[in-house]
């Protein structure tokens, strides 16, 4: 009997080790390009991927893995200069009409001006969560770190290690939250001139293609998904090891993020009262605003 509890342990444990895997930049094991012919390219040795824009087509790649909660990390250089009626890509997304995202989008402008950081959220197919946020640095001049935190609690987007967003569970209030659908990571460089610089009406000057963003120091604690077994990161077996998975903003953390927000973010959907009149959605209420 004693000794088959210690198989029973062994196994569990095992299985929690190669469930939850620590992935850290070869980006020919860990991404395929999706679409682009032939603008999507893996350099360096795998240590660097970029992607491309021009007048025919853009590009993107994907995950080969899905995830389950985890903490990514990847490093992004976006496009320079002109940059306007651009869009970069990077995001957490699952597949069908009520998928689950976590999406970062960058949203390009001319020569000068500040790239939008645009974040949203989506669960069980609703989104129209955003909030959007400049940058206190030049993206385009070097690389800089973007993380999403995914845990059975909490949503939180980083940038350079400090958070800038949280998105809490708030099931209690009704709200649906991502934690059932495992998730891949997406990324693309995509023409969106109707809509993405003053509203469409900066176009993109495609004198200035080839446009390219870089990517690098790909990095994934996370709990991996198997569609012949799934994955051992439920809310009630974490994950032996990983503080992330019930990792929440303590209070130096949050005082960092109201700094962001009160000097950084230029649009929170629960602030705005025009397009919400009858009142916010439910989640706003567990909202840190600054």
């Amino acid at each position: 009997m004693a000794s088959s509890s210690v198989l029973l342990l062994c196994s569990l444990l095992l299985s929690s080790v190669l469930v939850v895997i620590t992935f850290a930049g070869n980006f020919n094991q860990d991404f395929d390009i999706t679409w682009g012919d032939g603008r999507g390219k893996i350099l360096n040795n795998a240590q660097l991927l970029t992607l491309s824009l021009d007048k025919p087509s853009g590009s993107g790649f994907q995950s080969k893995s899905e995830y389950l909660f985890g903490k990514i990390d990847m490093q992004l250089k976006l496009v320079p200069g002109n940059s306007a009626g651009t869009v970069t890509a990077y995001y957490l997304s699952s597949q069908g009409p009520t998928h689950d995202e976590i999406d970062f989008e960058f949203l390009g402008n001319v020569s000068g001006d500040p790239y939008i950081m645009h974040t949203n959220v989506f669960s069980q197919g609703k989104g129209n969560r955003e909030q959007q946020f400049y940058l206190w640095f030049d993206p385009t001049a070097d690389f800089h770190t973007y993380s999403i935190l995914w845990n059975p609690q909490v949503i939180i987007f980083s940038v350079d290690g400090t958070p800038i967003r949280e998105f809490k569970n708030s099931e209690s209030k009704g709200v649906p939250f991502p934690k059932n659908q495992p998730m891949r990571i997406y990324s693309s460089l995509w023409n969106a001139d109707d809509w993405a610089t003053r509203g469409g009406l900066v176009k993109t000057d495609w004198s200035h293609a080839p446009f390219t963003a870089s990517y690098r120091n790909f990095n994934a604690d996370a709990c991996v998904w198997s569609s012949s077994s799934g994955s051992s990161c439920k809310a009630n077996s974490p994950p032996s090891g990983s503080a992330w998975f019930s990792q929440q903003l303590d209070s130096t953390s949050q005082a960092r993020m109201k700094w962001v927000q009160k000097n950084y973010m230029i649009y929170n959907y629960c602030t705005d009262t025009k397009r919400f009149p009858q009142g916010f959605p439910p989640e706003c209420a567990t909202t840190n605003l600054p």
